[in-house]
């Protein structure tokens, strides 16, 4: 991990050096970021790069062979048939 030294514009803006962007693949108007504030300090992440880590987080929890949007949807048809009997 490296540290940048970048200053925030009057307008509130922040400079991305163009190395950065370019070791980031970041591309003008087409990459979203994402800021994460953590106790004081903020953290800047691509939309890619934070769909990556909740998939990398969720598949800890998935079973081989099944799905759990199969699971949810199941779930979801036993408490709606709980409410229609209601």
């Amino acid at each position: 991990m490296s540290a940048i030294s970048v200053r925030v514009e009057k307008s509130g803006r922040v400079l991305i050096p163009v190395a950065v962007r370019r070791q980031l693949g970041l591309k003008e108007g087409k990459s979203d970021l994402l800021l994460n504030i953590n106790q004081g300090s903020v953290g800047v992440t691509t939309r890619a790069q934070a769909l990556a880590e909740v998939q990398k987080w969720a598949a800890r929890y998935a079973k081989p062979g099944r799905l759990i949007s199969d699971d949810l949807i199941k779930d979801r048809r036993r408490e709606a048939a709980k409410e229609s009997r209601s």
